[in-house]
């Protein structure tokens, strides 16, 4: 018997066609949402410029498989530590930082403001693979005491931006950063137990925050617009004229689509961030229940994916690289989609690749593209066998 090994390296293009039409569905909802906004936004052709930041993401993939994605193991701590500069400067306020609707976050560039947290968590994400496969590689048979030092290293490196994100605030970038965490957590091989006993303190501690979100927003440093947020999420219809109204006027939209929608630039309900946060919300009331579900089914396709060239990699950075990617998205989609049906709080956070943003669409880019690269760069083992 003669076994003969061969070696295919190739661009996922099942991956790249989900993109495309993600792409599509992003163009055409961004541009139906035109007339809803305010008259001095409505000459700017918002859909233009988003399948603009497509073209740029698509150069930003292109790089990105250019680089072996082994050499980001090696720089890995000095991105972090260029990320955490990016975020220092916010809280220092530097020449050039925005603030927005009372939280810091933004660079004021030319060609358009740029958020330091959307490329930090990509870092961040580099940052808990190494850790992990170099804890691995020193411990082939952990013990308990093994996998809690492992548990306090991630720890250790998820504490400083989280505070700096803290002290912007934005509260939503620091859930998506322990969304990075906890993904990546659950494929580390850290004991069950371990795990169930973080969810239990994690269920702890967000009652906890909460208590204190509510009567003691004053430690915490809470925004008076992130309390609106969280009452009318509460109970939007006693605050319908202030802080539920984006929700109710969110539930309408989507209500009033029914089955099969209005049609095309058919929008009855006025809707504030029509074409950034409530996106879903203006697919929904256009396409009814049939379009809102094809655009998650295309968000289902992207994340199985995604999963499939994580579990085909032999190498263990590069599936970690994809849990990270992957638990970002699916946190960010469910989140997004949650609070524009009232299942969970407005955050502000957009939906990935669809809502109008152009760091945030170039930093989901530069993740497609480093799953793309742990694809083509994976060793497929072909043998043939003559008698």
């Amino acid at each position: 018997m003669e076994n003969e090994k061969t070696v295919q390296s190739k661009i996922d293009y099942h991956l790249l066609f989900i993109l495309f039409l993600i792409a599509i569905v992003s163009a055409v909802a961004i541009e139906s949402a035109r007339e809803t906004l305010p008259v001095k936004l409505q000459h700017i052709n918002f859909a233009q410029k988003q399948l603009m930041w497509y073209a740029i993401g698509a150069v930003v993939i292109a790089v990105t498989m250019l680089v072996d994605y082994d050499r980001l193991f090696k720089i890995a701590w000095y991105l972090y530590g260029f990320g955490m500069i990016l975020l220092l400067g916010l809280e220092l306020n530097v020449p050039g930082t925005l603030t927005i609707k009372g939280a810091t976050s933004w660079y004021r560039l030319p060609g358009g403001n740029f958020q330091p947290s959307e490329l930090m968590k990509i870092f961040m994400i580099i940052v808990i693979s190494r850790m992990i496969v170099n804890h691995r590689e020193k411990y082939h048979d952990p013990t308990l005491q093994d996998d809690l030092k492992l548990l306090g290293k991630i720890g250790l490196s998820l504490l400083p931006p989280l505070f700096l994100l803290a002290r912007q605030p934005d509260m939503g970038m620091s859930m998506v950063f322990m969304a990075i965490a906890g993904s990546l957590i659950l494929v580390s091989g850290i004991r069950l137990r371990i795990i169930v006993a973080i969810v239990s303190l994690a269920v702890l501690g967000a009652t906890a925050f909460i208590v204190a979100f509510l009567y003691f927003p004053d430690v915490l440093k809470i925004q008076q617009y992130q309390l609106n947020r969280f009452y009318g999420w509460l109970n939007p219809y006693e605050y319908s004229s202030d802080q539920g109204f984006q929700l109710i006027k969110s539930l309408l939209a989507i209500g009033s689509g029914e089955l099969y929608g209005k049609g095309y630039k058919n929008l009855d309900v006025y809707l504030p961030e029509s074409h950034t946060d409530f996106i879903f919300s203006i697919i929904g009331e256009q396409f009814g229940f049939i379009g809102a579900s094809i655009v998650v089914s295309l968000f289902f396709l992207l994340i199985y994916r995604m999963i499939q060239i994580a579990l085909e990699c032999h190498d263990p950075f590069g599936s970690y690289l994809c849990a990270g990617v992957i638990g970002m998205i699916t946190f960010q989609v469910f989140q997004n989609i949650g609070m524009t049906i009232g299942l969970l709080p407005i955050t502000g956070l957009p939906l990935p690749f669809v809502s109008y943003g152009g760091s945030s669409l170039a930093t989901y880019m530069l993740a497609i593209g480093l799953v793309l690269n742990v694809r083509s760069r994976t060793q497929k083992f072909m043998f043939s066998a003559e008698q």
